[in-house]
């Protein structure tokens, strides 16, 4: 069975991500297909827009094959490198892409499905939409352009989000714009057939299949509490000021930043405060400096391994606190790599 597939329903052309039983993780040979058959749809002028989606209920892509990747990166094989390269090239071409790219969400989306999904066009998310960025939780960082996207979010969401790992649902999608459109699941099937018609302008069809949030967003009666304690100008500095707060929010947040790694944490901060400042290409050039430093560190590894190989949740990160990260390592990770940056055509 292909891990991807290709169709054309009018002038769609539907990309349905097919390995349900992996959550539709991505693999090296999806992205490369992702990326030949949208070069093909482009030059197509019987294709006017393009829909991605995921196979299944649980998820729309929990992200790339982290087991695949912590494999290839213990044996030392090029594999892993060559993945990160190739998927912040496809997330490029998403980015350029000069016809409607429509991501079809439900279930979980996270890490590389949000790097197939955050920067079409329109982002059509169902009621079962889980949205997260966890990468500081195995000791990694929000990549596939959440150095771009999660400094847009409002106030500072996108460092809370970023530096946590915390989890939206879909009314919180829409609330951060994540989410441009609220489409049921049951009539994400309804909504490609009617996108299939030509005669019919696409932004005219999502709007008649959306419907508004069911309740007020979670998130947004939090984000005075965000942008206050999310405003400063060092890690540190965030968990002291969640530290003077007794809000369960205040709580929760600090007992969720001391499971992440200390160095994720710092290079996430830097990375995402740096990235506000930085057009797209910037910041997909700077995120494969941070992954060529990670992938030859020691937290990635020990992080997939605890979460995902052997699953006793317990990393040693090494440093192991915030005050024993130094601030030349981390200015280290930012450093341009020696045979010069990504270079996306």
């Amino acid at each position: 069975m292909e891990d991807v597939l290709f169709e054309t329903r009018g002038g769609v052309g539907l990309i349905t991500l097919n390995r349900p039983k992996a959550l539709n993780a991505l693999t090296l040979g999806m992205v490369d297909a992702m990326q030949t058959q949208l070069a093909a749809w482009r030059g197509d002028a019987a294709v006017e827009l393009v829909v991605v989606r995921g196979a299944g209920e649980r998820a729309f892509c929990a992200g790339g094959d982290i087991r695949a990747l912590y494999d290839s990166g213990k044996a030392g094989t090029p594999y892993v490198i060559d993945f990160y390269e190739r998927e912040y090239k496809l997330n490029t071409y998403i980015k350029r892409y000069p016809k409607p790219y429509i991501a079809l969400i439900n279930g979980i989306v996270m890490g590389g499905g949000v790097g197939v999904s955050v920067h079409g066009r329109q982002r059509v998310c169902g009621e079962g939409t889980v949205f997260a960025m966890p990468e500081t939780g195995i000791g990694l960082f929000p990549d596939v352009g959440g150095t771009h996207f999660l400094p847009r979010l409002p106030g500072e969401l996108g460092m809370y989000l970023g530096l946590t790992g915390t989890r939206l649902d879909v009314i919180d999608a829409k609330y951060a714009g994540i989410a441009s459109h609220i489409v049921p699941a049951a009539q994400h099937e309804a909504l490609i057939a009617a996108l299939s018609d030509v005669g019919e302008p696409y932004e005219r069809v999502l709007s008649r299949f959306a419907v508004a949030p069911a309740n007020v967003s979670r998130i947004a009666g939090l984000q005075p509490l965000i942008d206050r304690h999310f405003s400063h100008g060092t890690v540190e500095a965030i968990v002291a000021s969640l530290e003077s707060d007794t809000s369960m929010f205040a709580v929760e947040t600090l007992k969720a930043l001391k499971t992440k790694s200390p160095t994720s944490l710092k290079v996430t901060f830097r990375q995402l405060r740096e990235g506000r400042q930085r057009g797209f290409e910037e910041c997909m050039q700077l995120e494969f400096r941070l992954t060529n430093r990670f992938m030859r560190g020691h937290d990635f590894y020990e992080g997939v391994r605890a979460v995902i190989v052997e699953k006793d949740n317990a990393p040693n990160w090494k440093p192991a606190g915030l005050a024993d990260v130094k601030s030349e390592d981390i200015l280290a990770y930012f450093a341009a790599l020696p045979n010069g940056d990504l270079r996306l055509a």
